[in-house]
């Protein structure tokens, strides 16, 4: 049996794995805001003066969101069933992921977030364990949760709460593929309406990021899965899948996805596995390939580049770097600052937009996004975010 890397690190004579030694004890803390030196700090901050701000929010509770931490604070929730490339590995192994897009949070957009991994897959149980919770937050970041039940979960939390619920492995990945997609086009001169797409992919990202690319004019698309392209004639289509055939129907056409690729302008891969280098050179010329699947690429970025204009992966090793870090900060950030009631399709389009208008006249075959690390993008999208909640009448603050 080969040794697992965690069992070479707690037997090496080395014990300084700088990942295992970056993750001990935890990548954050919770620190206090006020001082608690003495008795006077202790009645202010605790028994007796606490008593007067409760009385305060009992009397108007949108007070809470000016006198307790929730005006700035996000739950990171999973229940550890689709976990980066690992898949179901469970509430306590997805901890450390949960942790690290806590601190992103924080470290991108000042917005201070709460890991948390339920040890539930029951639907129902997620959705009510939400909502009980709910009153400690100002937002919910849905993560790692599996397809299809993660589209339900989400679905019921908005109808149910009134703060912003967002499960990023759909929208962030939908909005940052957006912001590329558009300015690659840019560089290869199409237009939206006219491009011919093939999506490998009908997961959480998959389907979401079809969606946001038809609210944005794409209407030339293939959806594929393990089965090949998804159509209406297919008898195992789940609810999901089946309204991606409702929406694709007029193009979408039967076969695999050597099939759809042939003359595509566009690829985007979501889902793993691996294309044909025979069927990427089937795309029409100067095409664009975004191949995400991390760390391994459906299509190997050496070979991408032999046949595709714009190549862009999920990598930080390569240019053209997907990476929901560009988006999720950004969005909680503005929604949470103008109080916004949800998260818009509006909203989302609105971040694309000023994720992709950050490139500006650098635009080039190997510059169509910021960087994760651009000091503009969490400033940029929270206002494009505030933006549209105002526009759109779902924001609770005027500014």
């Amino acid at each position: 049996m080969v040794a697992t890397d965690y069992e070479i690190y707690v037997n090496s004579s080395d014990p300084e794995d700088p990942i295992f030694a970056l993750h001990r004890g935890g990548k954050m803390e919770i620190a206090a805001t006020v001082p608690m030196l003495n008795a006077e700090d202790l009645a202010m901050s605790y028994t007796p003066g606490v008593a007067k701000v409760c009385e305060a929010i009992v009397a108007d509770p949108e007070a809470a969101h000016e006198f307790t931490w929730v005006a700035n604070t996000v739950a990171v929730i999973t229940d550890g069933t689709a976990v980066l490339g690992l898949g179901d590995i469970g509430p306590a192994a997805a901890m450390p992921v949960m942790e690290g897009k806590a601190v992103l949070f924080k470290q991108f957009g000042g917005v201070d977030a709460i890991p948390v991994a339920l040890a539930t897959k029951d639907v129902d149980e997620i959705v009510e364990t939400i909502v009980r919770l709910a009153p400690t937050f100002g937002g919910i970041n849905l993560e790692d949760i599996s397809s299809p039940r993660c589209f339900e979960i989400e679905r019921r939390l908005i109808e149910r709460l009134d703060i912003p619920v967002f499960h990023d492995d759909q929208h962030g990945t939908a909005v940052v593929v957006l912001a590329a997609l558009h300015n690659a086009l840019r560089v290869t001169d199409r237009e939206m309406s006219e491009v011919k797409v093939v999506m490998s992919g009908a997961g959480a990202a998959g389907v979401a990021v079809t969606r946001m690319l038809m609210a944005a004019g794409v209407r030339k698309i293939s959806v594929v899965d393990r089965q090949g392209v998804i159509h209406g004639g297919r008898d195992d289509l789940n609810e999901v899948k089946m309204f991606i055939a409702e929406q694709t129907g007029h193009w979408a056409k039967p076969g695999s996805v050597s099939d759809a690729l042939v003359g595509a302008d566009v690829f985007i891969g979501v889902s793993g596995g691996t294309i044909p280098e025979a069927a990427i050179a089937k795309m029409a010329p100067q095409s664009i390939i975004f191949a995400l699947a991390n760390p391994t690429p459906e299509v190997d970025p050496e070979i991408a580049t032999r046949y595709a204009r714009v190549v862009a992966t999920g990598r930080s090793d390569y240019p053209n770097q997907i990476n929901n870090v560009l988006v999720f900060p950004g969005i909680f950030r503005g929604a949470l600052d103008i109080r916004a009631t949800r998260i818009s399709e509006g909203m989302k389009l609105a971040a694309a937009m000023a994720i992709a208008d950050l490139v500006g006249d650098e635009l080039r075959d190997d510059y169509i996004i910021p960087s994760p690390f651009d000091p503009r993008v969490a400033a940029a999208v929270a206002k494009a975010v505030m933006d549209a909640a105002r526009r759109e009448g779902l924001a609770r603050r005027p500014y």
